[in-house]
């Protein structure tokens, strides 16, 4: 679904992502995963379009180089993304929050899948965001994704700051939209049995770069002392 060869990433000269590739495989849960400050969120804005890159290409859908398609345009092209911190917008109510995804969506209403994965959002649907607890806040922030009826769906670090069952929740909900709706999804996660439990494949970040990938079964001992332990 989305392959990046040669990835290269600047914050004025402070080089950030050096030489990067990832394969994101279709309908299935990749996790890149790497301690803090490696570059796995500035990743995740590049392939948004967030953040400009300086080399390298990005493959998406097939042959399309996402790369050189606008910030603006990739949600249309199927792409969800659900960012660190949730940026839910707290004054408006859980439905108009969702009803933000459907100008690019090309929808007239929300659909109701949004609903039947996070019964939540219809019983609080006239609540303001920020009202709503944090693990609330991050169903709501997927369910707005979902809304463009995306066939990539991109979530940075959905678990952080929110109680277990919420968690829990969310990576059952993951494996259903996988499961049920053929999607994709890339991850970023810090927590290792969330990472283990729920994803498929694993790319690990060490200072901009790809120092370690495979199924995740191979996410072995050895590699998480190295690159993961702090």
């Amino acid at each position: 679904m989305l392959s990046i060869q040669g990835l290269d990433q600047y914050y004025g000269e402070s080089h950030t992502l050096w030489d990067l590739d990832l394969d994101v495989p279709r309908g299935a849960c990749t996790c890149v995963l790497g301690r803090n400050g490696v570059g796995k969120t500035t990743l995740m804005k590049a392939i948004m379009g967030e953040v400009p890159i300086r080399g390298g290409q990005m493959h998406y859908a097939g042959e399309m180089d996402l790369g050189r398609q606008r910030m603006e345009a990739r949600s249309r092209l199927g792409i969800g993304y659900v960012p660190q911190g949730r940026q839910i917008f707290p004054l408006l109510s859980v439905e108009e929050n969702l009803r933000t995804g459907l100008a690019a969506s090309g929808l007239k209403t929300i659909p109701e899948r949004i609903y039947e994965l996070f019964p939540v959002l219809k019983e609080m649907r006239q609540r303001r965001g920020g009202d709503l607890s944090g693990g609330q806040q991050q169903q709501l922030a997927i369910g707005r994704a979902l809304v463009l009826e995306p066939r990539l769906l991109i979530l940075d670090e959905p678990g952080e700051g929110i109680q277990p069952n919420i968690v829990a929740q969310i990576g059952e909900v993951i494996r259903q939209l996988i499961a049920d709706d053929g999607l994709t999804v890339l991850l970023v996660e810090q927590k290792l049995p969330f990472a283990r439990k729920y994803a498929d494949y694993f790319t690990i970040l060490d200072r901009g770069r790809r120092v370690a990938s495979g199924d995740i079964d191979a996410l072995d001992e050895a590699i998480i002392k190295r690159y993961l332990t702090v």
